[in-house]
């Protein structure tokens, strides 16, 4: 079993349930008492929301590469960035740690692609839906054509992400509002939705729409491990 590597705390919300599903898929993979062989670095998510919102995308890659650095030193074969948002920085980190880096849009991109979908609808913070860094692997490596909510449906999904779920709150409005942006996205053409943000799952649940649901945290989190034992 390869050792994984986690870059978490953006937010902890989401790293907690990185933790749960990969170990989870590691007993449910091999049984008895196996858990996953992998260290976390857990960041302080007020330091990195403060560069982001400042557009410092070049001190975060410093930042995250020398983390990636830490735990390749600490023994891991390669790194899950458990958040969508970071992968902006994946090559550099991959080019600059000398470590492989298992991109969450990549993975993804695999299941969306196993489903037959073609057209597929995109949430996350303004940084994933808006960048080119998350639509272009999925454009590029799968062929997958990729649809935005409007203006201000991104400013919604964007305030909700960092206002409420990064600090644990789930609000019912908050839910219905991110059901009435789904339904427009499929009136757009889109056959799923990847909840591209690792805290929209907490939210948003395959049952809550009619059109398939891709959470990137259990689809990240699950192919980490598939990663680790092969």
């Amino acid at each position: 079993m390869k050792t994984i590597g986690i870059i978490g705390g953006m937010s902890w919300e989401s790293s907690l349930e990185y933790y749960r599903i990969i170990n989870q898929t590691v007993k449910a993979k091999l049984g008895g008492l196996h858990s996953a062989k992998c260290l976390l670095y857990s960041v302080d998510f007020a330091e990195i929301e403060v560069l982001q919102h400042q557009n410092k995308w070049k001190e975060l890659t410093n930042v995250l590469v020398n983390i990636a650095q830490k735990l390749k030193k600490g023994g891991a074969d390669f790194i899950v960035i458990g958040t969508n948002t970071m992968h902006l920085m994946a090559d550099d980190i991959e080019n600059k740690a000398d470590i492989k880096v298992l991109h969450i849009a990549d993975v993804t991109g695999e299941k969306v692609v196993a489903k037959g979908i073609k057209k597929i609808g995109l949430l996350g913070t303004k940084f994933t839906m808006e960048g080119d860094f998350y639509r272009q692997v999925l454009k590029d490596r799968h062929n997958i054509e990729v649809i935005i909510p409007e203006e201000y449906e991104r400013e919604i999904v964007h305030n909700v992400i960092y206002q409420e779920l990064c600090k644990g709150l789930i609000y019912q409005q908050s839910k219905e509002r991110f059901i009435k942006i789904i339904e427009n996205l499929s009136s757009q053409g889109a056959e799923g939705v990847i909840l591209g943000c690792t805290e929209i799952p907490l939210l948003i649940k395959q049952e809550d729409v009619r059109i398939p649901v891709f959470d990137t945290t259990t689809i990240h989190a699950v192919s980490a491990v598939e990663f680790a034992l092969a």
